[in-house]
């Protein structure tokens, strides 16, 4: 069994962070700037399908990385205005999954008789991701829980990436076939 501890990577750039401060207090101009954007639908629809291709193209190359990275982000900025453009991307995302070779690191530490553990498997897929992510903003700092599921659960390392980039924890425990569990957490209060 291989040791390891998976950290989130790519932190956001200055610009990136400021972007995302500002659309959590939308402001009049804003809010008629999301009407407009509303407005575009199939704009919004076409640059989502372009982003697709462009990132299976990407994880293709075999830059999987970065694809995946991509269309966690492209998720999150379309989740609320496109969800079916955020469920497209949500499949790419399962795709590039399946194109990493790259074995998930594990630890042999067993989680603690405390940690609660979160068995999604018998949930359908549809409500797994809002199940987990609900789960986690219910933490507090230092606190987490162990995620157990059927399948490798990459796509949602980089949607928690792309939405709580260095606010997370992530320690693959168990790595398949039948089971995978991951530890998400909260980092503790510095």
């Amino acid at each position: 069994m291989t040791t390891g501890h998976v950290t989130t990577s790519r932190a956001p750039t200055a610009a990136q962070a400021e972007a995302s401060g500002a659309q959590a207090e939308e402001s009049p101009g804003q809010a008629e700037a999301s009407a407009a954007l509303a407005a575009q639908g199939p704009v919004v629809e076409q640059l989502g399908d372009l982003l697709c291709r462009a990132v299976r193209a990407l994880g293709k190359a075999g830059d999987v990385e970065t694809a995946s990275w991509l269309a966690a982000r492209g998720w999150w900025a379309t989740r609320d205005v496109s969800p079916p453009v955020a469920a497209h991307l949500n499949g790419v995302l399962r795709y590039l999954a399946g194109l990493s070779d790259e074995t998930a690191p594990t630890t042999e530490e067993e989680p603690t008789v405390s940690t609660p553990q979160l068995d999604v498997r018998s949930e359908p897929p549809a409500r797994r991701h809002d199940l987990i992510l609900s789960t986690y903003a219910e933490l507090g700092p230092g606190e987490g829980f162990v995620l157990v599921n059927d399948h490798d659960p990459k796509p949602l390392y980089y949607q928690f990436a792309a939405e709580h980039a260095g606010q997370f924890t992530w320690d693959y425990l168990e790595t398949g076939p039948e089971v995978w569990r991951v530890r998400i957490g909260r980092p503790g209060a510095a």
